[in-house]
């Protein structure tokens, strides 16, 4: 089935925020939202599911954390034990600042590379923005609408309380979005 994109550029973020809402509310599907800086409630107002990398970011620093348990149990009380000042070898208190170190630091790389993983964010892949100043202070809205869907007389009606700059519509979806 063929369908339209509508491409609706805001100057303010609140208004792309309501827009979305109202989008939402008349029916019609959001592409992607382009935006110069992060703003707060998009994500709600554009119906994305929750973010499912803290769960991520929980699961490597467990694993660093296991890891480098298991590591400095292997070498102090099975391979390599040596009895330093009476202590015992497999010292619990004495793995604690380094397995609390090496818990952040898998987390941390971790989801740095499980964002650019899951994002797409790679060096060889181009960036088309849909609307020129929309990496300096414009934002831009795309909307999905289905051919038997509203006109953009109809889009333009739905998004106007929201002090709408303009509203193109084409037939093709940008490079950018074709990934969601």
């Amino acid at each position: 089935m063929s369908s339209r994109i509508f491409i609706a550029t805001f100057e303010d973020d609140e208004d792309i925020r309501l827009a979305a809402i109202a989008a939402r509310r008349e029916g019609i599907e959001i592409v992607d939202i382009y935006a110069p800086y992060a703003v707060h409630g998009l994500d709600a107002a554009m119906g994305l599911s929750p973010s499912r990398l803290p769960l991520a970011t929980f699961g490597l620093g467990l694993l660093g954390a296991v890891f480098v348990l298991g590591f400095q149990y292997w070498t102090s009380a099975l391979d390599w034990a040596i009895n330093v000042g009476g202590r015992p070898w497999n010292s619990l208190p004495a793995f604690v600042p380094v397995t609390f170190e090496i818990m952040v630091l898998f987390a941390g790389i971790g989801t740095v590379l499980a964002f650019i993983i899951v994002s797409g964010l790679r060096p060889w892949r181009s960036s088309n923005v849909p609307v020129a100043r929309v990496t300096d202070d414009r934002f831009a809205l795309l909307l999905r609408a289905p051919t038997a869907g509203p006109d953009r007389a109809r889009v333009e009606e739905i998004l106007e309380p929201f002090h709408v700059l303009a509203v193109e519509e084409r037939h093709e979806i940008p490079d950018a979005a074709k990934n969601t």
